[in-house]
């Protein structure tokens, strides 16, 4: 996927884009190198969400945004569709609540964090896990937020 993209970044003629290799939790970037991240639906891929937008907080620099889409829960999933490795591997059945997923991305400093659910997708998600009811749980959103222009000093 890396050289496919790298690949498109040339024939596109795209000079300002840039593909690397890494993991979400250990992102392979210097602090304060990137002015907006953007992601579609593999934060829910993670175990550990909260270090993913702790990295993404670090590498941003001062002013630089956050804006991803992804899987949420609306209401808490049953412990049967949290333990299907189907679920999971699809997005929906590690979906943080929306509030929880707030607090985490607050957590990280990120400020002006925005998620707006999309009740809409539920047509498209339906299709994901057919004869599942997962749409009564989760729906894709919309998640921003923003790393403020100044971080005074610890201490």
């Amino acid at each position: 996927m890396v050289s496919k993209a790298r690949r498109n970044a040339l024939k596109g003629n795209y000079p300002n884009v840039e593909f690397r290799l890494g993991e979400i939790e250990n992102l392979p970037l210097a602090d304060n190198t990137a002015d907006v991240i953007i992601s579609n639906c593999v934060i829910n891929l993670s175990p550990d969400k909260p270090r993913v937008f702790k990295e993404a907080f670090r590498v941003l620099k001062p002013g630089g945004r956050l804006a991803i889409s992804d899987v949420v829960a609306t209401l808490e999933l049953p412990q049967k569709m949290r333990t299907d490795a189907a679920l999971v591997a699809g997005c929906m059945g590690n979906a943080s609540l929306v509030e929880e997923l707030r607090e985490m991305i607050k957590n990280a400093g990120f400020t002006d964090v925005h998620i707006e659910p999309r009740e809409e997708s539920k047509e498209f998600i339906r299709d994901w896990a057919p004869g599942r009811d997962v749409t009564d749980y989760v729906v894709s959103a919309s998640i921003e937020g923003k790393k403020p222009e100044y971080i005074p000093p610890c201490g």
